[in-house]
């Protein structure tokens, strides 16, 4: 009879050790995407803590001020760098430091909670849609087919010309309008295919109510979809914010990345050759759309075995 020896066992037993630990939540994609997005968050927690954030407001800085390594004389009536100031001021006398710390979380703020509650609208009706079935669905899918094709920055420019004073909220509610049939098709999508399988029919028979199937059978199952939904809905919502900032059409009292692009863009920074005016802005829109895709794809990965299967 074979005999197991002490060596044998050890290989097995560092292999179930690595089985523990190998959960599709800890995709690397998802993980690096997660980084990102949190030191945004941390931005705004600990920024004010080691810089003065009040820097942001308008004439609070000198005005002209280049990062602390450009030399003076570059660019058109630069003043001389101050280490007070390490990323430079603009024209209007504020901090560009202190300017990202209170501008790039508000910027991440405005596309959560647009897509939050595109979000909760879209599953509320991707659900009943694709449960229920019927007049119900045809209704709530031609009106969400109705939404997709408007121009939504079109409608977006005009409504917020109208609005006399837009705060984040404003941002937020008015980008939200147009947040919801995305997620609405998918959630549909999803439960079409869902609501024939054997576990949503044995719950049928139990005499489960059709809120508690939906919400407690099925949902569950369709987390990882709705969280790549999601991510990818807070983008799209940031892009549509950013444009409309960009336009002037963005909350002027409130520091968010777009409306600083649009002061740079009416100062003329780009021919005054003053880069950090508009670079660091972008440069932070960069690392929150990264964060965002790679949590997606992550996710994406999470939901779908095949994906994970390729990756190995």
């Amino acid at each position: 009879m074979a005999t197991v020896t002490v060596e044998q066992t050890i290989p097995s037993k560092r292999a179930a050790g690595l089985k523990r630990w190998d959960s599709p939540w800890l995709n690397r994609k998802f993980v690096m995407g997660a980084f990102l997005i949190l030191m945004v968050v941390l931005v705004e927690i600990l920024g004010p803590l080691f810089w003065d954030a009040s820097m942001a407001n308008t004439a609070s800085a000198p005005l002209n001020l280049p990062p602390f390594w450009v030399e003076e004389t570059q660019g058109f009536g630069l003043g001389q760098p101050d280490l007070a100031h390490p990323l430079g001021t603009e024209s209007n006398g504020r901090d560009m430091l202190a300017l990202l710390i209170v501008a790039t979380p508000r910027s991440l703020r405005v596309g959560l909670i647009a897509a939050g509650i595109g979000m909760t609208v879209g599953i509320i009706l991707g659900f009943t849609a694709g449960f229920l079935g019927g007049r119900v669905d045809n209704l709530i899918r031609i009106l969400s087919d109705a939404f997709i094709t408007i121009p939504a920055l079109a409608v977006l420019i005009v409504i917020s010309a109208l609005v006399r004073q837009v705060t984040v909220e404003n941002m937020a509610l008015l980008l939200a309008l147009f947040a919801w049939p995305g997620p609405t098709r998918l959630i549909r999508a999803q439960v079409l295919s869902m609501r024939e399988r054997g576990y949503v029919q044995m719950a049928r028979l139990s005499g489960a109510s059709s809120f508690a199937i939906m919400f407690k059978e099925m949902m569950p199952n369709l987390l990882p979809y709705l969280a790549a939904s999601f991510t990818g809905n807070v983008s799209i919502r940031i892009l549509e914010a950013t444009s409309l900032e960009a336009l002037g059409l963005g909350p002027t009292r409130i520091p968010t990345l777009g409306m600083t692009i649009f002061y740079a863009i009416r100062a003329a920074a780009i021919i005054r050759g003053m880069w950090w005016w508009w670079g660091f802005p972008i440069f932070m829109l960069i690392v929150i759309f990264s964060g965002l895709f790679l949590m997606t794809i992550g996710l994406d990965e999470i939901a779908n075995p095949r994906l994970r299967g390729a990756q190995t």
